[in-house]
């Protein structure tokens, strides 16, 4: 398959759909262990554990093992501080202390505003005023999609600044996975970056996941959840958006991460959870057509 051709484009803006709309589902089994009272500290760790045990025997299997190069370590070490340690915490604990899902997509839809501008530093990424009204017509797309009434916590202040922080974390991430994904077949890096992710939070678990340990913890209803954000939303997703970022950039991947709530709204509908109004379908019409207008390449003049 050319890296060039329309298939391969295809294939690789289908499998970013996919993607993002795993992640919009997590939403919903996120919400769901938050809910139930399930300590952020113990499901995140066991969730990033299982996902990097997963791409371990999956690369064993398929024989995809690479060893890390010493120059490489360090920044290794960096992409797990960045995510899924810094990312999933924050992002977790935002979501619970706003009491807001709304509040906190239109948060986390920030990305690609600061990823144009990391992907212009690190990388001279050009974006062209084409891209950048599709950027603006995508986030003003989202809008429509997750705004809602409703109250927010007591804590909703510092909500905000721990989904700030995720959003940063989730540039960072997108950054060094660009460093590295020409060395590194996708599969490897996300599996090296949730195996010492875990590590980074296995403490945390002990102090904190555990400490009031309740035999619900171990609930068919709880576990359920925890393996379908391991397995789907994290060990196949990850591995899928590293190739996103290797071949479409920092900037103009990171479009697509700003569709996860309308991802999410849709997943809500589609399962039940909730329905749509026409202000809300306008919004993903009006962010598809975006993501259309910010991936358009305009022709250099010779």
């Amino acid at each position: 398959m050319k890296k060039n051709g329309f298939k391969f484009n295809a294939y690789l803006y289908l499998v970013s759909i996919l993607a993002i709309t795993l992640w919009g589902i997590s939403y919903i089994w996120t919400d769901k262990l938050i809910q139930l009272g399930i300590p952020v500290f113990y499901f995140v760790f066991i969730r990033i554990f299982l996902a990097g045990v997963c791409l371990l025997l999956l690369n064993v299997i398929t024989r995809q093992m690479q060893r890390i190069h010493r120059k490489d370590l360090p920044k290794f070490l960096l992409l797990a501080l960045f995510e899924p340690f810094i990312y999933f915490l924050t992002e977790s604990y935002g979501i619970k202390l706003t009491g807001s899902p709304t509040l906190s997509s239109m948060i986390i839809a920030t990305i690609p505003i600061f990823s144009v501008a990391a992907g212009y530093m690190f990388f001279r990424e050009r974006i062209n005023w084409v891209n950048a009204v599709g950027i603006l017509l995508a986030i003003g797309g989202i809008c429509l999609v997750v705004m809602s009434h409703g109250k927010v916590g007591p804590n909703f202040i510092w909500g905000i600044l721990l989904l700030l922080i995720a959003v940063i974390s989730e540039v960072g991430h997108a950054s060094v996975t660009k460093s590295l994904s020409e060395n590194y077949s996708s599969q490897v890096i996300v599996m090296y970056q949730f195996l010492i992710g875990s590590v980074y939070l296995f403490p945390l678990f002990v102090f904190k996941g555990i400490e009031n340990f309740e035999p619900r913890y171990l609930s068919f209803e709880v576990w359920t959840s925890i393996i379908c954000l391991a397995v789907l939303c994290s060990s196949m997703a990850f591995s899928l958006w590293v190739n996103t970022i290797k071949h479409l950039g920092v900037a103009k991947s990171s479009i697509f991460t700003a569709l996860i709530p309308v991802a999410s709204a849709l997943s809500s509908w589609a399962l039940g959870y909730e329905f749509l109004t026409m202000r809300q379908w306008g919004g993903v019409i009006i962010s598809a057509i975006g993501v259309i207008l910010s991936q358009y390449c305009m022709k250099q003049k010779k």
